[in-house]
């Protein structure tokens, strides 16, 4: 009797054999020609059944039910397989040759395995399955793979995706599907990457028949890009975008996963029809901005990471997606910052303060400075308005002299501020750095963040009751200050000046104010108008010179008269001036 593989079973050796393995009711004939096959030499390449008698040093004794024994090598078979065996036990095995000399015949095991590998493998390329196998080598286009013998594997078919790296492959194991194959020619050409395909569509069709947008699922970091991450689902590839990484800013998803690392993601969007998976990790995390008022409350104090420094300030990471902008002017009371690099850097951990808080625009506004004591509250204190401080002028300006009285903060004392008298074109005119000055505090603005000092207020303004020392039409007299297009300046005293039109100057017209006067020369002028607000004064030399001729008549005209003849030629000469001054 024969099984399928063709292998006649004659086992019967042992306290199994002597016939004690015959059906009941056998012929005689059946028995007898038992009896002549056990006293036959078995053929060479005749599969048999055979059963272990004892294992020896170097062979393993085996009953083929035949007059001779049956000896088969150790090196036939895997230790594993050896350390298992025992009396007893049934073994297949293909008879070699019989060996006259040792009287024994020699068996082969791995012979009858390669036959029923090849048979396997038949079997696995007619159904169209896969088999397991191992890459063991390198060849000309491709690699060798052991599947129970050697099979060609194709560079092209080695995965899914292009290999770049032949070395890393070797020794992968894996299922491989069988594409060509010749059991005479002894030629099996495989591919891995067929199988892959068949393994990933078919857990992709269960994936795509349980998976729902929501659920959580174990995705494995396939390919990284500047937008994203592919993740493999097992079957299925799914994207996982920077946005969606985490709630706060990504500049490049290396920076929260490399490849080959296992995340737990929810699928946030899911389109059956176009097979398209959009997944989340930040969405495994609750909304930070999610009731932020109840956790950020003005005026509390948090220790931040500073994640960015840009011109106006700073970004301070104060948990993932939640940063705050620590405005420049926020991080100190007094120094002018340039760049808010003076102060901190990337990296450094800081506490700050809450100012404002808008859920609606993802803001958050901190302080810096409302940890330290403030400067000007202290400046406030030491030097109020009015009183007078000493200090070394720091810098100088166009428009004002800086001076450093002492502490944080520098008080500025304006250009129009350093002489009641004194036209002052530039700051640098009566101040260098490092010169002593005494000034009077006119001002402490802590939130203009102001400390303005003025030096002309060391004494008193002339311009106080400068009404009453100048009444209008009263006859004053002075030093031409300097000369304009529009009329001259007449200093009246230390401090105070006054404008003599060029419609003022005299009873011609007059187009160049300085073919009349020059700086220095003595003025006369009758007072028209005093505004003490505008520290103008209007003047009038015509109207002196008027008022010269008034009195001089009356004068004269009130001396006795020396002859008739002297006061007709008198009263032609004023009657002729008259007429003059009325045209």
């Amino acid at each position: 009797m024969e099984d399928k593989l063709g292998i006649a079973d004659h086992s019967g050796g042992g306290e199994e054999g002597g016939g004690g393995g015959l059906p009941a009711g056998k012929a005689e004939d059946d028995f007898a020609k038992l009896y002549e096959e056990s006293i036959e030499v078995p053929e060479e390449g005749q599969i048999l059944h055979g059963v272990v008698i004892k294992i020896l040093k170097d062979y393993i004794a085996v009953d083929i039910n035949r007059k001779s024994e049956g000896m088969l090598p150790l090196e036939e078979l895997p230790p594993e397989e050896i350390a298992g065996l025992k009396p007893g036990d049934r073994v297949d095995i293909m008879v070699e040759r019989y060996d006259q000399e040792q009287g024994f015949v020699l068996l082969s095991r791995s012979k009858v395995l390669k036959i029923r590998v090849w048979d396997d493998l038949q079997k696995a390329f007619d159904e169209a399955t896969s088999v397991p196998g191992t890459i063991v080598a390198k060849v000309k286009g491709g690699f060798t793979v052991d599947i129970g013998v050697k099979a060609f594997l194709p560079g092209s078919q080695v995965d899914i995706r292009p290999v770049r790296d032949n070395d890393s492959v070797l020794g992968l194991q894996g299922k491989f599907r069988i594409l060509k194959f010749s059991r005479k020619k002894a030629n099996v050409v495989v591919s891995r990457r067929a199988a892959m395909e068949e393994e990933r569509d078919t857990l992709r069709k269960g994936i795509l028949e349980r998976i729902k947008e929501g659920d959580v699922v174990e995705a494995k970091v396939k390919n990284i890009t500047d937008y994203g991450v592919f993740m493999d689902l097992g079957g299925l590839d799914g994207l996982m975008h920077i946005t969606d990484m985490r709630y706060g800013k990504v500049s490049h998803p290396s920076e929260i996963c490399k490849v080959g690392d296992a995340l737990r993601v929810k699928v946030i969007r899911f389109d059956r029809e176009k097979e398209r998976i959009s997944l989340g990790l930040k969405q495994m995390k609750g909304d930070p901005w999610f009731e932020i008022e109840k956790r950020y409350q003005l005026g509390s104090r948090f220790k931040g990471r500073v994640s960015n420094i840009t011109k106006y300030g700073a970004f301070i990471e104060l948990e993932e997606g939640v940063e705050g902008l620590l405005h420049i002017s926020e991080m100190t009371w007094s120094k002018k910052l340039r760049d808010p690099s003076e102060v901190m850097k990337p990296g450094d951990f800081v506490d700050v303060v809450v100012l404002k808080v808008e859920k609606e625009h993802k803001k958050v506004s901190l302080g810096f400075k409302q940890l330290q004591p403030n400067p000007w509250d202290e400046l406030k204190a030491l030097h109020p308005e009015g009183t007078i401080v000493e200090g070394v002028v720091k810098n100088v300006t166009d428009f004002g002299v800086f001076v450093d009285i002492g502490g944080e903060i520098d008080g500025l004392v304006h250009v129009s501020d350093i002489s009641w008298s004194q036209r002052v074109k530039h700051p640098s005119e009566m101040f260098k750095r490092g010169d002593k000055v005494q000034a009077r505090v006119l001002k402490v603005d802590a939130e203009s963040q102001k400390f303005s000092l003025s030096i002309k207020h060391l004494t008193l303004d002339p311009w106080v009751g400068v009404e009453t020392r100048f009444r209008k039409g009263e006859i004053v007299h002075g030093r031409v200050s300097r000369v304009a297009d529009f009329g001259v300046f007449v200093e009246l005293a230390e401090g105070i000046e006054g404008l003599v039109h060029i419609s003022e100057l005299s009873r011609e017209k007059v187009d160049n104010p300085g073919s009349l006067f020059k700086p220095g020369d003595e003025v006369g002028a009758v007072v028209l108008s005093v505004d003490r607000g505008n520290k103008k004064i209007s003047l009038s030399a015509r109207s002196y010179q008027d008022e010269l001729d008034r009195r001089n008549m009356e004068s004269y005209m009130s001396k006795p008269a020396e002859s008739s003849e002297n006061l007709t030629v008198l009263g032609e000469a004023l009657r002729a001036k008259l007429k003059i001054n009325s045209e």
